[in-house]
């Protein structure tokens, strides 16, 4: 790869992006109005919904308990329920099996469920835990700038190279000595660093405004959010490899990211929802890069811990962007 027509369009890249001011205003401006819009309007601590994990839900069934209305009784692993009792994603944590539930003393919601619980059954073995309510703000945060990286990333490259190659711009360019692969690894390092520094500009700054919970590593976050963007710019980039028709594109962009912001847990957990839904939210690379974010965010995760997500983001982009180069066309 010749290194001075790399830097070179790598620059022109920078450039078209920045003198673009409705783009940039975009893409700082949406996700910062999408977290002070849901800081305030979601405020409130109150709940409707009771919500209720279950260890060794098969031994489960036949308890008096679960036959009260109105409770939402979900299936879980026991280490990550405590933690999620602890953080009151879970108002208790039931285990009939062992005779012993666990419940956070500093949850109202949890209070009244331990009452319900006494009166069904009085030989059970409390678990108490603590901990600060998490706001729906510090789960929603992930979901919205993980939202931004996807459409920035499908559009940014993904249409953009499709409108190259309508306007004639990729056929002069094949007329130069630059490579192919000199011309994608441009397009992906130069939007790979802009969605990094305004997503992280954008997070910092509504950081000052909201205060976000934050109990992992900040370089976990960033490493999860660059590998996250290349899954994604991967993505555009299959799209746009041979597509010439701008109408076509921005359809298929729209087949493929409406989905993901929908059923990647951009705004709702796929706790309880159909089994069906949840294999495909784990096909979608935003699921895997949300769920990572999250991980470290909430429950305070390690690298270790997030391993399966950032190996199937490499496995996705690696797959993908070989497809993308070997497809590519100039014309």
């Amino acid at each position: 790869m010749n290194m001075r027509r790399y830097f070179a369009l790598f620059s022109a890249r920078n450039r078209e992006f920045l003198r673009d001011r409705t783009a940039l205003t975009w893409n700082i401006v949406l996700p910062v109005l999408l977290v002070i819009g849901f800081a305030f309007a979601l405020s409130t601590d109150e709940t409707d919904l009771f919500k209720v994990g279950l260890i060794n839900f098969e031994s489960s069934t036949q308890h008096p308990f679960l036959e009260t209305e109105h409770i939402q009784f979900i299936p879980v692993d026991e280490h990550d329920a405590i933690t999620k009792v602890e953080r009151h994603q879970l108002d208790m944590l039931f285990d009939i099996s062992n005779s012993r539930y666990w419940i956070n003393e500093q949850s109202t919601n949890g209070y009244i469920l331990e009452k319900l619980l006494q009166g069904s059954a009085s030989n059970l073995k409390k678990q108490a835990v603590t901990g600060e309510a998490l706001r729906y703000i510090d789960w929603l945060i992930p979901g919205i700038l993980g939202m931004n990286v996807m459409f920035s990333s499908l559009f940014g490259v993904g249409f953009v190279i499709v409108r190259y190659r309508k306007n004639g711009v990729l056929k002069r360019l094949k007329a130069t000595p630059l490579t192919a692969f000199e011309f994608l690894a441009a397009q992906i390092t130069s939007r790979l660093w802009l969605i990094v520094l305004v997503t992280s500009c954008v997070y910092l700054g509504t950081d000052l405004f909201v205060g976000f919970h934050m109990y992992g590593s900040y370089l976990n976050l960033l490493l999860v959010l660059v590998i996250g963007t290349i899954s994604m710019i991967s993505v555009g980039l299959l799209v746009a490899a041979r597509m010439a028709s701008e109408e076509a594109a921005n359809g298929l962009l729209n087949l493929i990211s409406w989905p993901m912001m929908l059923l990647s847990g951009v705004w709702f957990s796929l706790e309880g929802s159909h089994p069906f839904a949840v294999a495909f939210s784990k096909l979608l690379p935003l699921t895997h890069m949300i769920d990572a974010a999250r991980a470290i965010m909430i429950d305070g995760a390690n690298l270790i811990d997030i391993s399966p997500q950032l190996i199937t983001l490499i496995a996705i982009s690696t797959v993908f962007l070989f497809i993308s180069a070997r497809t590519f066309r100039w014309e």
